[in-house]
């Protein structure tokens, strides 16, 4: 059964620093080390200020679902977080150092997964996930890309054009990546991952999730549907939001 436990904001954090950076209600802080980490985060979108000093702690294991309006900057937070993205203030930290100065460790510790699916319409779809795999620094790409797609459901789409795909197949495609994964050490952000999947495929994303977790990988996640993830919790972004 899920436990979707909700993060403490700041008003009701006060006095409670270290439980806020750990961020579970009722919860004292674990000792686990934080994979990501951000402290006191600010985000502009031209000349509107977003959300301002705001901390997050991604621990091993941890399954964040972030919550927040239209407009509270969901993805504007998750782009920085990946490094795909400048906070207008404060530093993101991949595994207690600067993200900058981790560059190259935190480009293979983190699998960004956003609204564009990331593939690339003039390959395959085996040879855009087995080209994604070896940027992961990932062996055996095109025997993983294989089995990953089979997984998904589209081994019988793996020589097919990204751009011939359906939306649905790209997308389940998209996360196949994730099938793809198997280390501990890793990150995965993921704007939306369940839009444009149907019952089954949603089914099979939250496995893939809940044994990335229970390996001691870390997952930030949005979605606007209802989800059914087991211990994962809460991070409501409004209790972060300017004034």
């Amino acid at each position: 059964m899920a436990s979707n436990r909700r993060l403490l904001p700041p008003k009701e954090a006060a006095g409670m620093q270290e439980q806020r950076d750990i961020g579970v209600v009722g919860e004292p802080p674990t000792g686990s080390e934080a994979l990501l980490s951000a402290q006191g985060l600010a985000c502009k979108r031209g000349r509107r200020l977003l959300f301002k000093d705001l901390n997050l702690r991604l621990e091993r294991g941890r399954v964040l679902w972030l919550r927040g309006s239209n407009g509270s900057g969901k993805t504007s937070l998750m782009r920085i977080l990946a490094g795909l993205s400048s906070p207008h203030a404060g530093t993101v930290l991949w595994r207690g150092r600067p993200l900058q100065q981790a560059s190259n460790e935190a480009r293979r510790g983190l699998s960004f997964i956003g609204h564009s699916n990331g593939l690339k319409d003039d390959l395959s779809l085996a040879e855009s996930l087995a080209f994604l795999a070896e940027l992961a620094g990932l062996d055996r790409a095109p025997e993983r890309a294989r089995l990953a797609l089979t997984r998904l459901g589209l081994s019988s789409r793996g020589t097919a054009l990204v751009r011939t795909l359906s939306q649905g197949q790209r997308r389940r495609g998209a996360l196949a990546r994730l099938a793809l994964d198997d280390s501990a050490e890793r990150v995965w952000i993921l704007d939306e991952p369940y839009d444009a999947l149907d019952k089954n495929s949603m089914g099979l994303l939250s496995e893939l999730i809940e044994a990335h977790s229970a390996r001691g990988g870390a997952v930030l996640l949005t979605s606007h549907q209802p989800i059914d993830l087991r211990d994962s919790h809460e991070f409501d972004l409004e209790s972060w939001r300017a004034a």
